[in-house]
């Protein structure tokens, strides 16, 4: 069974960037499609960026658009999310997720990371 560990998460000003990390174990990155989700307090936990198992296809949300990135390490046991131009409205609790089909739907993610803190602050 596959596991996730999320690190990377902080505190840092709007405008600037943060890199968050996904270490993937007991699999590889290139076995499932992987996510990253976000989790705002009193919101849902929506999808910021997804990453087909052959690392071709990529799919953002319009509020991440042009600021996120997420790719993978060429081991494939490592993917991560890169942030720029960071908002305070992206504070939230990041997570790391692996499922079996691509898609930006949580509920098609079968494996999920424990989560990191990520603050803007303004």
């Amino acid at each position: 069974q596959v596991q996730l560990v999320e690190s990377g998460g902080g505190l840092v000003q709007a405008g600037g960037s943060l890199r968050l990390s996904c270490a993937v174990s007991g699999g590889t990155a290139s076995s499932y499609t992987m996510g990253w989700f976000r989790r705002a307090p009193g919101k849902e936990r929506d999808v910021v960026a997804a990453l087909s198992r052959s690392g071709l296809t990529t799919y953002y949300p319009d509020s991440v658009k042009g600021r996120f990135t997420i790719s993978r390490s060429n081991a494939r046991t490592t993917v991560y999310l890169q942030m720029n131009s960071l908002k305070p409205e992206d504070s939230a609790v990041y997570y790391c997720a692996a499922g079996q089909q691509f898609s930006h739907m949580y509920r098609d993610y079968d494996f999920w990371g424990q989560g990191t803190q990520v603050t803007v602050s303004s």
